[in-house]
């Protein structure tokens, strides 16, 4: 599935790809805005994880919290769809998280 997004989106910087079985750290309550999602440290770095990732305190999957930097028009290509986020593939072929909200089926 192909989504158009309708305003730019910053992103929240780049990220190392994380192996299933790594621990995470849960650092505050879920996010009022995305449910199921909770901030959180892994390996050292500050990001949110979507409770579907864990099990018994680490990843339960391969996870790279990067979100893409796309502007508004991009055309992206939908991989997964977890909480009210999308993991999408940009047109440079580069892979990340992007708020659904943000984006509609052209």
């Amino acid at each position: 599935m192909q989504v158009k997004v309708l305003q730019n989106h910053p992103g929240e910087g780049q990220f190392p790809t994380f192996p299933a079985g790594t621990p995470v750290t849960i650092t505050g309550d879920e996010c009022a805005e995305f449910l199921h999602w909770y901030p959180c440290e892994i390996d050292g770095h500050a990001t949110y994880v979507p409770d579907t990732f864990l099990h018994n305190g680490a990843l339960n999957r391969t996870y790279n919290p990067t979100e893409l930097v796309q502007k508004a028009g991009d055309i992206l290509t939908v991989n997964a769809i977890i909480n009210a986020w999308l993991l999408a593939t940009n047109a440079t072929g580069q892979t990340g998280w992007i708020p659904a909200e943000i984006c509609i089926t052209p």
